[in-house]
């Protein structure tokens, strides 16, 4: 056997393919290289872009709801839906015949069921204090007016001074006397020199002829005319020195006189006189003013020591007793009510039922509803109409206080009395939803939602719910008239599975992905 195999003989000679042919071939070859790795890089893209939406595109934290599904038994009018107990109370609370001042009881006049008047009294305070205070604000008030009458007399005084300046006018006049005799003395200085100088003259003269005379006459008589030739020459001289003295004299006095009638025309002293006086009056009646009302504030300190009724209804409780300190108004005592309480009061004309409805029923009650009132102490029921649900709810009880208005209580009914209060159906369904609930009989189901979520537009009423796959919906719903303070009831557009969005709703649009972050 021949081992030298020529494997070139085996090779099988084929033309090359070119034309339509030979396309597949190509394509098949480029899906290969390219066409397949790009899927696949494609691909694993949209794989990382969805792992990591929560980071790139981030959805809306919300909070949501459920809604609260409840039954109403459709029956006819009158017909009783459900039961409760609660207990009689003062509508809407109790009224307190407070103290209006500070003080310490002396004694009551009322006891607890005791009919009272408005304004009747209802206690007595120790009254020694505001008698003292009151007789101490009359002597101010005496003391005041005494300073008041003695400012306006004051006053008085200066504008009859600024009016008629009788003591300018005389202090003027004096001047002018003195200024005109100045003047006199002045003009008859000259007249009494040229007598003084005949004086002296005719001195000398008789004293020259004595001396000439010789013995004859005798020296005693010499000295004599000696004597009054020197007193009239002093007299001269004192005339002569007086001029210029005069002068200034009447200088003075006419500068004196113009000051004097400048002060008569300018009154500036008494003008300010009377500003002061008018000062001390408008002082003086503000201090009176003071004083009254200082006597008029004891004078009401001393009618509160009579602690009187706020209104006409009937004693409830008495919260004092005689020696117990009052503090005032506004004060609060050890326990939390007013320091000044003396006794509580109610009408009872006007009474209500506080009762304590199970959270399963509170569906079924709704403001106006007719309730039948039974209590122990009166034979006949009662009737009377829901006034409104409350929102103090008893977790241990698991209830819910709905008040009820009573119509014409009777006088033996008291507060705090315990009722059974029997909810009715109104006419013509179970509940005033009109929705057209048959008239018949049976259960239908109540949708309620939280009246704060619920959107109204001139289009109607939204809701914001969290749909399946974690999107937001902006839903329109149908309402109707039943629910609650808190609920209102949804005809239309809801489902009791549903989910409502109940926080983070500021940042929504519709079909936004959200992440529900909790549940109320």
């Amino acid at each position: 056997m021949n081992a030298n195999v020529d494997l070139q003989q085996l090779v099988i000679d084929r033309p090359a393919r070119s034309g339509p042919a030979g396309r597949p071939a190509r394509l098949k070859r480029l899906g290969a290289r390219y066409l397949l790795p790009g899927a696949l890089v494609l691909g694993f893209v949209l794989v990382i872009a969805w792992a990591a939406r929560d980071v790139l595109l981030p959805a809306t934290p919300v909070t949501v709801v459920p809604v609260a599904v409840g039954r109403s038994e459709v029956q006819q009018a009158g017909a009783v839906l459900f039961q409760a107990a609660g207990w009689i109370e003062p509508r809407p609370t109790p009224v307190l015949g407070t103290a209006l001042t500070e003080g310490v009881i002396e004694r009551l006049l009322v006891v607890e069921g005791q009919e009272v008047s408005a304004e009747q009294a209802l206690a007595h305070l120790v009254d020694a204090d505001a008698r003292l205070a009151l007789d101490k604000a009359g002597a101010s008030l005496a003391l005041a007016e005494a300073e008041l009458s003695g400012a306006a007399a004051e006053l008085k005084a200066a504008e009859l001074r600024l009016k008629q300046p009788v003591h300018l006018e005389a202090a003027l006049a004096e001047a002018d006397s003195l200024l005109a005799r100045a003047e006199t003395d002045r003009a008859k200085l000259p007249f009494e020199l040229r007598a003084a100088e005949a004086r002296l003259k005719l001195a000398e003269q008789e004293l020259e002829g004595k001396k000439a005379a010789g013995e004859a006459v005798a020296g005693r008589l010499i000295q004599r005319a000696q004597q009054e030739r020197d007193t009239a020459a002093s007299q001269l001289e004192e005339l002569r020195q007086r001029q210029p003295h005069l002068e200034r004299l009447a200088a003075t006095l006419q500068a004196r006189r113009a000051a004097l009638a400048r002060q008569l025309e300018l009154r500036v002293e008494e003008s300010r006189q009377q500003a002061d006086a008018q000062s001390k009056l408008k002082v003086a009646e503000a201090k009176r003013r003071q004083a009254e009302l200082a006597q008029d504030s004891a004078k009401l300190n001393l009618r509160r020591m009579v602690v009187r009724s706020p209104v006409a209804g009937r004693v409830l409780k008495l919260l004092a007793s005689p020696g117990t300190r009052l503090g005032g108004p506004g004060s609060v005592g050890s326990i939390g009510q007013d320091a000044g309480a003396v006794v509580s009061l109610y009408d009872p004309r006007s009474l209500q039922a506080r009762v304590d409805v199970r959270l399963e029923d509170v569906g079924r009650v709704w403001p106006g509803q007719p309730v039948r009132i039974e209590t122990a102490s009166v034979s006949a029921p009662i009737e009377g109409e829901v006034l409104h649900v409350t929102s103090s709810a008893s977790v241990q009880k698991n209830t819910l206080e709905v008040k009820v208005a009573l119509k014409s209580p009777p006088a033996a009914i008291r507060p705090e009395m315990l009722v059974q209060a029997a909810f009715l159906a109104p006419a013509g369904s179970g509940r005033p939803s009109g929705d057209g609930a048959p008239a018949g009989g049976g259960l239908t189901t109540r949708i309620l939602v939280p009246r704060t979520l619920v959107e109204k537009t001139g289009q109607g009423a939204w809701l914001w719910l969290a749909e399946a796959g974690d999107v937001a919906r902006h839903r329109a719903v149908t309402l109707g008239t039943g629910g609650t303070a808190d609920l209102i009831e949804v005809l239309e557009g809801l489902q009791p599975t549903d989910k409502i969005i109940a926080a983070g709703l500021e940042r929504l649009r519709d079909g936004q992905r959200i992440r529900i972050t909790g549940e109320d």
